[in-house]
């Protein structure tokens, strides 16, 4: 543990509870420690497993201090652990859409309830409602491709994607990054898949995003699985927990 030490003062940790108030911890750890943080809920800890939030969360350089925008954050999972490593300096904004929401079932509430430096709110695609140059950070984990997900019946109409990105890059301070973590799709495929098998094209994304004006800054493999065939839907077995991800980082221009 290096000697730069988070302290809470007396006041603040009156305000912030038990919420925030974790033992103190390093800088080179505060991601591991966000996960052990107490109340954790037994599936959240199971889930861990797969996702390996600590190495995401690290990969984007994300710390305390930092507003951050967890993007479709749904049911709270990324939001709860933004918390703990933002800290009482740092905010968090879960946003859905009314259909994501809904899916959510309210479910975000148990994990964020309680979090001072968090904020949940709903804004349709359209207009979204973020100021611009005000994140630092802006994350989308296994959620981008439902921006090519058609299904009027499940309260999913088409989205102009491109007025989502642009808004999402104008809500970046110059110098934000902006995360991405999605299910591959096969190459060549482009957004083929995103309404099917809820999986995108990993070369596709990167020059979407590129096109709205981000600067691609590194890409990792830490969330590859070389035995997943690419061809079964995301979110139900036998792929569920086990698909081939990809994790990019952009940054916008300080110019």
């Amino acid at each position: 543990m290096t000697s730069r030490v988070f302290r809470f003062g007396a006041t603040l940790a009156l305000t912030l509870g038990t919420a925030l108030a974790a033992a103190p911890v390093s800088a080179a750890d505060i991601h591991d420690t966000a996960l052990a943080h107490p109340g954790r809920a037994a599936a959240d800890l199971q889930r861990d497993v797969t996702d390996k939030p600590a190495t995401v969360l690290r990969f984007a350089g994300i710390g305390p201090g930092m507003r951050v925008l967890d993007f479709l954050g749904y049911e709270g999972y990324y939001s709860q652990l933004l918390s703990y490593v933002v800290g009482p300096k740092g905010h968090v904004l879960l946003l859905n859409n009314k259909a994501y929401d809904a899916y959510a079932s309210g479910k975000w509430k148990s994990r964020i309830g309680g979090l001072p430096n968090v904020e949940h709110r709903i804004a349709e695609f359209a207009n979204l409602g973020l100021a611009p140059n005000s994140f630092d950070a802006i994350v989308m984990v296994k959620v981008y491709h439902d921006l090519y997900w058609v299904s009027p019946q499940d309260g999913w109409p088409k989205v102009d994607v491109p007025v989502v990105l642009d808004q999402l890059v104008a809500a970046l301070k110059p110098g934000g990054v902006l995360l991405l973590v999605d299910h591959s799709a096969k190459p060549g495929t482009g957004n083929r898949d995103a309404g099917t098998l809820h999986r995108i094209d990993e070369a596709y994304a990167r020059k979407d995003f590129e096109r709205h004006g981000l600067r691609f800054v590194k890409a990792s493999d830490a969330l590859r699985n070389p035995a997943d065939g690419r061809d079964a839907i995301s979110y139900k077995p036998p792929a569920l927990g086990h698909t081939d991800r990809f994790m990019l980082l952009f940054r916008k221009p300080s110019r």
